[in-house]
């Protein structure tokens, strides 16, 4: 038998946002990762032997699944300020927690951001020398992924849609008393509903749905070079699009499942028990 551990324990709040640093590090390795390759790396090989859409909606699909399964015992797996902020309005997710969250999920999206820039810096120097728009959006979304005819509110609408059904689909998933996946298949069928929007909802601003997904890596890339990352293929200042529309259509969508779905199912469930919600991380 394994003794059990011994010596003093970190602060709640520090193993928690430790989980949240590792988990959004996984979630934004594969994903970005992927856009590298498939953008970047399709842009001077073959590119059917580098992946195009369909391998960049998968992988950030299982990048979710895999994030949320790293830190789900410890944090919640979070990933997402637009979930950390949803679950305090309506879920009774700790307001004291909120911001250290957030400041988790930043940074893990960050310091991710940075181990791709390095990994992948031949190539991407070799397929955009210039650091320009050609390649911003291998780090962070823009308005049609820089070449379909959206702008700045066009691309706000998406956000706020898209996490608005992100949302939506997370409480649906992990209310105990909606017949949820069990035996701990939430996870895969999250990082489904992602793939799902990518394929869906993926042309208009590239599907961020999430502030720490998007600024992290942004802010990677302006360190590391991209003088423009602030600003959009028009010139325009946008990176607070992907923070601002994902927060607000976050906080819509866990509104609008409650309204529709969660306030009509019964509180009690098999034997007179108050199921927890998986997601409601005192």
């Amino acid at each position: 038998m394994t003794a059990p551990p011994t010596g003093r324990r970190l602060p709640e709040i520090v193993v928690e946002m430790s989980a949240e640093f590792a988990g959004t590090l996984i979630l934004i390795l594969f994903g970005v990762g992927v856009v590298a390759q498939a953008v970047a790396g399709s842009g001077l090989g073959d590119p059917q032997s580098l992946g195009g859409h369909d391998a960049i909606a998968w992988a950030w699909g299982i990048a979710v699944t895999l994030g949320v399964y790293v830190s789900a015992r410890l944090s919640g797996g979070h990933l997402n300020p637009a979930v950390t902020v949803a679950l305090a309005v309506f879920k009774g997710f700790a307001w004291r927690k909120v911001i250290p969250f957030i400041f988790a999920q930043f940074l893990g999206a960050f310091v991710a951001a940075l181990i791709v820039r390095w990994d992948y810096s031949e190539i991407l120097h070799k397929f955009d020398p210039g650091h320009t728009a050609k390649s911003q959006f291998v780090f962070s979304t823009m308005p049609g992924n820089g070449s379909l005819p959206i702008h700045t509110w066009g691309a706000f609408r998406d956000q706020v849609i898209g996490t608005a059904i992100l949302l939506f689909l997370i409480l649906a998933l992990t209310d105990l008393r909606n017949s949820p996946p069990l035996a701990n298949m939430a996870p895969l069928i999250i990082g489904l509903v992602v793939v799902a929007i990518g394929m869906a909802f993926g042309a208009d601003a590239g599907y961020a749905i999430n502030p720490a997904r998007d600024f992290g890596p942004r802010l990677a890339q302006f360190v590391t070079g991209y003088h423009g990352a602030w600003r959009d293929q028009y010139g325009q200042l946008y990176f607070w699009v992907p923070i601002a529309g994902p927060l607000i259509g976050g906080v819509l969508g866990a509104g609008l499942y409650l309204l529709f779905i969660g306030r009509h199912i019964p509180e009690e469930g098999p034997g007179g028990v108050k199921p927890r919600p998986e997601y409601d991380v005192e």
